[in-house]
C-alpha cells in the first residue's frame, strides 16, 4: 500500500474513532486484532474443508461447518473473545 494512502487511512481511523486517549487506541487495536483473527480462522477453515461458508463442498466428508460458538483466546494483549 502506498505510504501516503496508508497515512490518509490512519487519519480517518483516528478521526472516526475518537482516539484522543490511549485507552481508546488500545480498544481499537484489540477489536481490529479480533477481526483479523476471525478472518484468518475462517480462511483456514475454507482451505481445510475445500469450500467456502454457505456452499456445499464437492468432496463428500463428515467434516462440516455446523455453526460456531464463542471462544476466548489468551494473547499478550489480554483475552480476546472471537
Amino acid at each position: 500500500m502506498e505510504k501516503h494512502l496508508f497515512s490518509v487511512i490512519i487519519r480517518h481511523i483516528i478521526a472516526d474513532n475518537n482516539l484522543n486517549r490511549m485507552a481508546n487506541v488500545y480498544s481499537l487495536l484489540k477489536d481490529s486484532f479480533k477481526d483479523i483473527l476471525q478472518e484468518l480462522m475462517a480462511a483456514e477453515l475454507d482451505a481445510s474443508l475445500s469450500y467456502e461458508k454457505n456452499q456445499k463442498g464437492d468432496i463428500p466428508t463428515s467434516n462440516k461447518r455446523n455453526g460456531h460458538s464463542p471462544k476466548t483466546l489468551k494473547s499478550r494483549h489480554g483475552e480476546i473473545r472471537v
